[in-house]
Order: structure tokens, then sequence, then C-alpha cells
């Protein structure tokens, strides 16, 4: 759990002081826990001794321990692949083979799998379909690309889905047609694109719900998201892994087909019947017997009028 998570859901019992200090901390966070205690306490309105007592009924021995937490936290959510690489350096041991790579990224594929409670599931694929509005899809430099493919399966189970693709600044003029009515989903993991950010929470200035795909140390979105989806991304590489993010992406649609697929099977024939019609696909197509026989050369003894010889 992210330090802001802790703060946000404590189990400990805290005075009116207290309260007032993660409050602030909450409005504000990480900068508001990189001051000094004497300005934390100052904008809470309560005594320094208040914050130390504050830290240590958290679990820390004091407000220096607390602050080193947030900037450890706060330097893992915006490591670079160029930091990553110097932490994550091969010693030439079997640690930097391919194979361990795949190990990896299974283990974080199994905490991804327990990184959210079952019902989340239930509630996105319930945001997804059975909002009257639109639905767009947003992504990072990276993350667009699961984006878009999560696009292109919605479009499969309902009508109003846009995938938004590379945001460029005539985009954000789309948001004066949004409101209370539409969902925009967004994809966002470390180090967390500026634009993006900006955009959902100017969508969700104008009422719209959010659902955020992210990795554990949480985009700032997960702020004001209605719904936050948390995989895991750590691998054995300066770059993190997204195979978990498509993975739990699938997850949510093999829970839409298992909950609503009756529903949605109409739609999906219908748009099968489109794409034979316009033989989108190898298979749309398939070759009749005589079809089969005239590709292969023609009957026994007689050649296939289009490969016959033409004459000199």
């Amino acid at each position: 759990m992210s330090i802001r998570e802790d703060l946000a859901h404590t189990r400990h019992v805290l005075t009116a002081s207290e309260a007032k200090i993660v409050q602030v901390l909450l409005a504000d966070f990480p900068m508001s826990g990189l001051g000094t205690a004497t300005r934390l306490a100052k904008l809470a309105g309560v005594s320094d001794p208040t914050v130390t007592r504050l830290m240590i009924k958290l679990g820390y021995s004091g407000f220096a321990d607390f602050q080193q937490r947030v900037l450890a936290e706060v330097e893992s959510r915006l490591h670079s692949p160029l930091l990553m690489m110097e932490a994550k350096r091969p010693d030439g041991s079997d640690a930097a083979s391919a194979l361990d790579y795949f190990r990896s990224v299974a283990d974080s594929l199994e905490r991804t799998r327990t990184a959210v409670a079952a019902q989340a599931y239930t509630r996105v694929v319930r945001m997804l379909l059975e909002g009257k509005g639109e639905v767009l899809l947003l992504g990072g430099r990276f993350s667009r690309h699961i984006a878009s493919m999560f696009a292109g399966y919605l479009m499969q189970f309902r009508a109003g889905v846009r995938d938004m693709g590379e945001l460029a600044p005539p985009d954000f003029d789309l948001l004066i047609d949004l409101g209370r009515r539409d969902l925009l989903v967004v994809f966002d993991y470390r180090r967390y694109q500026s634009d993006v950010v900006r955009f959902a929470r100017q969508a969700h200035e104008r009422g719209v719900s959010i659902l955020l795909f992210t990795d554990g140390w949480l985009s700032p979105i997960a702020d004001y998201a209605d719904q936050t989806m948390v995989a895991a991304i750590e691998a054995n590489s300066p770059f993190d892994t997204l195979a978990t993010a498509v993975a739990q992406m699938e997850a949510v649609l093999a829970h839409a087909l298992a909950l609503h697929g009756g529903d949605m099977r109409k739609r999906m024939e219908e748009i099968e019947g489109i794409r034979r019609a316009n033989a989108v696909t190898l298979d749309a197509v398939t070759p009749s017997p005589a079809d089969r026989v005239a590709e292969a050369g023609g009957t026994a003894g007689t050649p296939s009028p289009s490969r016959r010889t033409k004459p000199a």
C-alpha cells in the first residue's frame, strides 16, 4: 500500500488535531510531506509535537522517517529507464538471462492477480457497459497501444467507443462536449504523462467518470478516479513490463463476456457479418471445391484457364 493510501485508509483512531494533519497531507500529497514539520503543523493549525505524535502512531520513528519514505516513494514512481538500468545492471549470472525475465514477469502477473479485489472487475464491467454516454480511451506513449487494443474489443461490445490515440493539443477541445454521462478510460503507468494527467483532471472537473489502469505507485489520476485498477509492472529489465497491464485488460474483457456474453452476441454476430461481406480477414471467403481444383491446376488432363500457356 502506498503512503497516501495508508494515510487515507488508516485504521488508527485519530484525534481532531491529527485528522487535520492527515487532511493537509492528502490535499497536496506528496509535496505536503516534503516540507518541515513546523510548516506542516502551521498549515494544519496544530503544534509541532502533535505532528511527531501522529507519525509515531502511524508506525514511523518520527517526521524525518516519514519524510524519507515519502522521498523514496516519489523516486520510485519517477524512475527513468536510465536510472533503472543502473540499478538493474547485469552481473553476468543467470539473473540477467531471458528466462529469468520471464520468471520476473510471471511473478508480477501473480501479484497483479491479487492486487485488486474480484468485485472491482464487476464494477469495471458495469462502468463500461451500462453508461449511456461515450467511452473514451486514452493512454501515454506506450500505454496508449493498450488503450487502442481495449477500444477495439469494446467496439464489439457496445456503441459509442472512441479511441483517442496519441493525445494532441486539439484533442483538448473534445472536453467541451463531455459530461456526466461519459466515461474516460485511462492507462497511465510510471513515469506518468503530464498531458494525459491534465486531460483526465479536466474531464473529471466536467463530471466525467474516470476508470484508471495504473501501477502500484499510482498515477496522480488516482486522486479523483472513480475506479482504479492496479497492475504490478516490475520486471528484470530497465523497462517496466506492460504484459501485466495487457493481461489485466483482457481479464476485464473475459469478465464482461462471462457476465453479459449473451446480451452482446447479436452485436458481435452482425460485426462478423460485416467483416465477411468485406473480406476483412483471410477466413472471410471459403473457396468452393471448384475453386480449389482450379487453383490446383484444373481437372485431370485439363489445365486451369487461368494457368494455360498463352500462345506465342
